[in-house]
């Protein structure tokens, strides 16, 4: 099948490297023509497991390629993904302007009988929108669809090769069978729907994740209170079949480019329906306040961050990525800085992706390694569980000097507390009652 997917992001590098694999000729179009270039060259400007070496096979078999030609790209395709960015408005309510520039260019071009699949994040009642500007310019008859992605960034490639679901969000029969046909080799269930449920289905399922990493640090504020283990009730609950043991991840609360952003516009889309009072508003307020409230309260257990040498352990929001959108650290740096913190800092991937985008700041250092970041740290911050950070010996490193005692903050719950219960430190985690305060 001839398929156009427009955005060169995280999204459409991945699904049109997925799609050439399975033997249809992909075409991946941005107008950006240094990053076009770029992905025809085999490079990926953005670091994601098993990507390169999908794109570069790919693109020697001569099943993909990539254009800034909307001209170029389009009048052949029988279906054309958009997957561009909408972020959210000052508002919190998702900013179309790049899907909606993607199909009226497009419009320009198309075939009769086009797909026009949307897999790019958009608020239910957008396809009204988007059938009067396409219509605007071209009498072509097309058909639009909603094809919600599910990727997780560090599985990208997994995720999409060997995905839970397909959702097709449609009601014209003629775009279901080909887009039915163009998923087939995926060999997951396909859930067909009408175009709002399909819409309606990603931002509940990253609210519903949103939530339960939300609702696990709640306990885990009330265990610091009362001497339970966060990480023992959670045991406890996994046994029960209706709950189940997986994605509880007590820490500093979520990031990333999906959670935040999704919330935030389910959020600012109930407020337009009158539908204000309700969870989402509440997850939204909780999660961008926790980094903050954590700090202080690892603040007073330390005395402070005045002159403290603090080490920063994981700069991306997650590990197996170099993307820092929302990641923790664009809080944690900056408020350790403004409390008088002398601050180094380390992540195995993201060092580059800080540099362009946060840049130098005073009393930063950006070290090369690990061992760098901790040698003379009086605090170390655990911040992102990369198995290199996780894995490392801490409870092997020197006293320093006039055998001041270190403190390790892990954020993540990833360490034995019981390595760390000598003179030498002090060990705070997240709804432990290991925390020695």
């Amino acid at each position: 099948m001839q398929v156009v997917v427009i955005g060169t992001g995280f999204v459409g590098v991945v699904t049109a490297a997925a799609l050439a694999s399975f033997g249809n000729q992909v075409t991946g179009l941005d107008i950006d023509p240094a990053k076009v270039a770029s992905l025809q060259e085999g490079e990926v400007p953005f670091f994601e497991p098993g990507l390169t070496d999908l794109l570069k096979q790919e693109l020697k078999n001569g099943r993909l390629r990539f254009t800034s030609s909307y001209q170029e790209a389009i009048p052949d395709a029988q279906v054309i993904l958009v997957a561009v960015g909408t972020p959210s408005a000052p508002d919190g309510t998702a900013d179309t302007t790049y899907v909606e520039a993607a199909c009226q260019e497009s419009a320009k071009y198309i075939a009769d009988d086009v797909v026009i699949g949307i897999k790019s994040t958009v608020p239910p009642g957008i396809f009204s929108i988007l059938t009067k500007k396409i219509k605007s310019i071209t009498d072509k008859n097309f058909y639009l669809a909603s094809l919600p992605e599910f990727l997780r960034e560090g599985t990208a490639v997994e995720d999409t090769l060997h995905p839970d679901r397909v959702v097709i969000g449609c009601r014209e029969a003629a775009a279901i069978e080909r887009l039915k046909h163009l998923h087939e080799p995926f060999q997951a269930p396909i859930v067909i729907a009408n175009p709002e449920s399909a819409q309606m289905g990603k931002y509940t399922a990253n609210a519903y994740l949103a939530q339960r990493i939300t609702f696990i640090n709640q306990i885990a504020d009330l265990c610091e209170e009362n001497g339970a283990d966060v990480q023992e009730v959670i045991k406890i609950i996994g046994h029960d079949k209706r709950i189940g043991d997986h994605y509880w991840y007590p820490g500093f609360g979520y990031g990333g480019s999906c959670f935040p952003k999704d919330v935030r516009e389910l959020a600012a889309y109930s407020r337009s329906v009158g539908q204000g009072d309700n969870l989402f508003n509440k997850i939204n307020e909780l999660n961008e306040n926790r980094p903050h409230l954590k700090l202080q309260d690892f603040a007073e257990s330390i005395g402070g961050w005045q002159d403290k040498k603090v080490a920063v352990l994981g700069l991306s929001f997650k590990p197996n990525t170099d993307d820092l959108r929302e990641a923790p650290s664009l809080k944690v740096v900056p408020q350790l800085l403004h409390k008088g913190a002398q601050v180094k800092a380390y992540d195995p991937m993201a060092m580059a992706a800080w540099r362009r985008q946060v840049g130098a700041k005073p009393h930063l250092s950006l070290v090369d390694t690990l061992a760098e970041a901790v040698t003379d740290a009086e605090v170390i911050i655990l911040l992102i569980e990369w198995p290199e950070i996780v894995g490392f010996d801490f409870a092997s490193l020197p006293a320093l000097a006039g055998g001041q005692r270190r403190t390790l903050i892990d954020v993540r719950n990833q360490l034995d507390p019981a390595k760390f219960s000598t003179d030498q430190w002090l060990y705070l985690s997240i709804g432990r009652k290991n925390d020695q305060r």
